[in-house]
């Protein structure tokens, strides 16, 4: 069985929620924000509705269509499909996986860059970093309000502490450098 990517497992989770269109499951990403932890496109969307149903994780229940808009097709979740998504959720929980991310990569380079010129980049990062955490603040306080139990928001809290964390550590490594205490010599040309 092929490993189920981020979007996959995100589809399976709202079918198991009960069955819906593609385009149903796009604006319900959406309207969760998590386009913000999953690569959400309409079109890689489609794409990974067909694969799980060329797998049967996923099986068309029905095609309707609305006024002038194209025909929608609702899917529903498999046995199989659950047991898919169960075993993925079990395994990405307790083992950990390098993903590759793209900074620590732009990270490792940054001595490639003159001081200055580094550490304007890190105090504009931090700025942004501290405009998602606003970001997530505002999102646990509207479902905090709503009630909407916690155990639905978990990536909330986490992605908010990695951001925290990541601040924190460009401010030391800022601290750092303007102290000397971290030598700064990029790379002669």
């Amino acid at each position: 069985m092929a490993e189920l990517t981020p979007l996959a497992i995100s589809v399976l989770a709202l079918l198991h929620e009960r069955p819906m269109h593609a385009y149903e499951m796009y604006q319900v990403l959406l309207h969760r924000h998590n386009h913000r932890i999953v690569k959400t496109r309409p079109g890689s969307l489609y794409h990974t509705v067909e694969r799980l149903a060329g797998q049967e994780f996923v099986r068309a229940t029905g095609t309707e269509r609305a006024g002038n808009r194209p025909e929608r097709t609702t899917y529903e979740l498999t046995e199989a499909g659950a047991a898919a998504l169960r075993l993925r959720v079990e395994t990405g929980l307790e083992t950990y996986t390098n993903e590759y991310p793209l900074f620590p990569v732009v990270l490792a380079e940054a001595h490639n860059l003159e001081r200055a010129d580094a550490l304007l980049r890190f105090r504009r990062r931090i700025e942004e970093l501290d405009r998602l955490i606003t970001e997530y603040d505002a999102t646990d306080a509207d479902l905090r309000s709503r009630e909407v139990p916690e155990a639905y928001w978990l990536t909330v809290g986490y992605l908010r502490s990695q951001l925290i964390a990541e601040r924190d550590w460009l401010t030391t490594t800022i601290e750092r450098i303007e102290s000397k205490d971290l030598p700064w010599h990029p790379r002669k040309k």
